[in-house]
C-alpha cells in the first residue's frame, strides 16, 4: 500500500519500507498492461467492466445515392438486434469532396453475440461500414460502496512470511496481528469501524513511539500539522498510554475535511489505494509493530498511520492535495499510476514545505520515524524544489534516507502544480467528485460537463451572494 515508518539503516532506527511505487510495478507485473491509448474518438470510451454481456460499439457508414431511406432501414436493423443507441449524428463525409454528402455516426450497445449479425447487416444497406477504435479503461469505483471491491491485496501483512521480521519467531504476536486484520478482511462500506482492544503490551510500544516523535515536533513538523496534532490530543484520545480508535480519528477527519477512515488488512495494490483517495477515504492498517522494535516496523502500523497521516488529513489544504492525487489516478495507464505513485511518495510520504523561512516537513513517512525526520532536516540531503513533471520520475529510495527531498512552496501552490500535471495524463475523460453522493462522475459527453458546470455556476452564484450581504 504505502511506505513505511521505520527510519533509516542508521543505528537503532533502522526500518526497511515498502513503497506505493514499489507497489505500482508489482501490480503491473502481475495484472498485465491496461494502458489507455490515444483515443480517435471521445465517444469510444469503453470501460473494462462492461464487457462480459454487452459492448460500446461505435460505428461510421455513408449511404450512396439515396441516403433518406437508407438511413431508415438501418435504424430498423437497430431496432431487429436490440441495440439500444446513445447518441447518432451526421457530419460531412470526410470522403468525399462534396460537402451534400454525409456520413453517420452512431453509438450504440449490443449484446457481443450479436456484433458480427449487425456488421452484416448494415453492409448490405449502407456503405463503408467501419468501427471506430473502442478504448478499453480500467475499471474504478464510482460509488463509495464500490470500495468495498477495492480490496485487492497484492499480500497480506504477515511477519509469519519474512524471517527477517520482529515478530517472526513471535506466535502470540502472529496470532494477534491475525485477529486484527480479519476485522479488515471483514469490513464493508457503511459498517462500524472494527475497535481493537490494544493489550497492555501493545500500548507500551506505542507509548515509546509517541514519546520520542511528540518530542520532535515543535521544532521539526509544520505549522499545519502541529495544529491538528493539539487537536487530536484533545478530541481523540492522543496520548501516551492509550492507542487512539479508528472510529474516534475518522469522525474527527470528516467533520473537518471530509476524510474518513477504513481498515486495511494487507499491501493494496497502488491503484486500489490511490482510488480510495478519489472519495476522501484513507485506508489504514491498525496493528501494531513488535514490541522488540518500536522504532522499526517493516510496513506500515497503527504508529505511521497515527502519527504520520492522520494530523495532516486534518488540513483542508492538504487533504484537497490528496484527493487531487486519487481523483488524477482513476482510469489512468499502469505508466501514469507509476508516476502518480512516485508523486505520493515525495510528497505525502516525504514532502517537505517551506514556513517563516524554515524547512519544515510534512511527509507521513518523516513524522513517524525519527532518524530520517532528523535527516531529511540536516544538511545532508539534496533539496529541490516541487515539480511534478520532475518529481514524477525521480528514482526512490526505500531501503535508506532519500538522498533527495523535494521542497513545496505552499500547499495551495503545490495544488495548482499538481492540477497542470495531471491535464496532461492520457485519459478520454474528466472526473468529478460529488461530496453529496459520494460518488465519481465521468465527464465524457458535452451533456455531462455542462450539467457539472451548471451545479458549480449555482454554487459561484451563491458565493457572489454572500459576498454582497458581508459589505452591505
Amino acid at each position: 500500500m504505502k511506505t513505511d515508518i521505520g527510519g533509516s539503516k542508521c543505528g537503532q532506527y533502522q526500518g526497511r519500507r515498502q513503497s506505493l511505487i514499489e507497489d505500482a510495478r508489482k501490480e503491473k507485473e502481475m495484472l498485465g498492461s491496461s494502458s489507455v491509448g490515444t483515443l480517435e474518438n471521445q465517444d469510444s470510451l469503453v470501460f473494462e467492466e462492461d464487457q462480459e454481456r454487452k459492448t460500446t460499439l461505435n460505428l461510421v457508414f455513408t449511404f450512396g445515392k439515396d441516403t433518406k431511406t437508407g438511413f431508415s432501414r438501418t435504424v430498423k436493423i437497430f431496432e431487429t438486434f436490440a441495440a439500444q443507441i446513445q447518441h447518432i449524428e451526421s457530419r460531412p463525409a470526410r470522403s468525399s469532396k462534396s460537402t451534400d454528402d454525409l456520413e453517420f455516426f452512431v453509438k450504440c450497445e449490443i449484446h457481443n453475440s450479436d456484433i458480427s449479425a449487425l456488421l452484416n447487416a448494415l453492409k448490405k444497406v449502407a456503405d463503408e461500414v467501419s468501427t471506430v477504435k473502442e478504448e478499453k479503461v480500467p475499471w474504478f469505483p464510482k460509488k463509495i460502496r464500490d470500495l468495498d471491491k477495492c480490496h485487492h491485496l497484492i499480500s497480506k501483512y504477515e511477519p509469519d512470511l519474512d524471517q527477517g521480521h520482529p515478530g517472526y519467531t513471535d506466535l502470540e504476536y502472529r496470532k494477534r496481528r491475525n485477529i486484527i486484520t480479519e476485522l479488515a478482511f471483514n469490513y464493508k462500506q457503511g459498517d462500524p469501524l472494527p475497535r481493537v482492544e490494544y493489550t497492555a503490551q501493545e500500548t507500551a510500544t506505542w507509548r515509546e513511539v509517541y514519546r520520542k516523535l511528540s518530542s520532535l515536533y515543535p521544532n521539526h513538523a509544520c505549522k499545519q500539522y502541529l495544529d491538528a496534532f493539539q487537536q487530536l490530543e484533545k478530541y481523540c484520545g492522543y496520548r501516551e498510554d492509550s492507542i487512539p480508535q479508528l472510529k474516534d480519528v475518522s469522525q474527527f477527519l470528516k467533520e473537518r475535511t471530509g476524510f474518513q477512515l477504513r481498515p486495511a488488512a494487507g499491501l493494496l495494490t497502488a491503484r486500489d489505494f490511490l482510488a480510495s483517495l478519489a472519495f476522501r477515504v484513507f485506508q489504514s492498517t491498525q496493528y501494531i509493530r513488535h514490541h522488540s522494535s518500536p522504532m522499526h516496523s517493516p510496513e506500515p502500523d497503527c504508529c505511521h498511520e497515527l502519527l504520520g497521516h492522520f494530523p495532516m488529513l486534518a488540513d483542508k489544504e492538504f487533504a484537497q492535495f490528496s484527493q487531487e492525487i486519487g481523483l488524477a489516478s482513476l482510469g489512468a495507464s499502469d505508466a501514469d499510476i507509476e508516476k502518480l505513485a512516485t508523486l505520493y511518495w515525495f510528497t505525502i510520504e516525504f514532502g517537505l514545505c517551506k514556513q517563516n523561512g524554515s524547512i519544515k516537513a510534512y511527509g507521513a513517512g518523516l513524522l513517524s520515524s525519527y532518524g530520517e525526520l532528523m535527516y531529511a532536516l540536516s544538511n545532508n540531503p539534496e533539496y529541490r524544489p516541487f515539480d511534478p513533471e520532475m518529481t514524477a520520475v525521480q528514482p526512490y529510495q526505500d531501503q535508506t534516507f532519500q538522498p533527495i527531498y523535494f521542497v513545496s512552496e505552499n500547499f495551495d501552490a503545490a495544488i495548482s502544480q499538481l492540477r497542470q500535471y495531471t491535464l496532461k495524463i492520457k485519459r478520454p475523460f474528466s472526473v468529478h467528485y460529488d461530496p453529496f453522493t459520494c460518488s465519481i462522475e465521468v465527464l465524457d459527453s458535452p451533456p455531462k460537463i455542462k450539467n457539472a458546470l451548471d451545479h458549480m455556476k449555482e454554487e459561484l452564484r451563491n458565493l457572489c451572494f454572500a459576498l454582497e450581504r458581508a459589505f452591505l
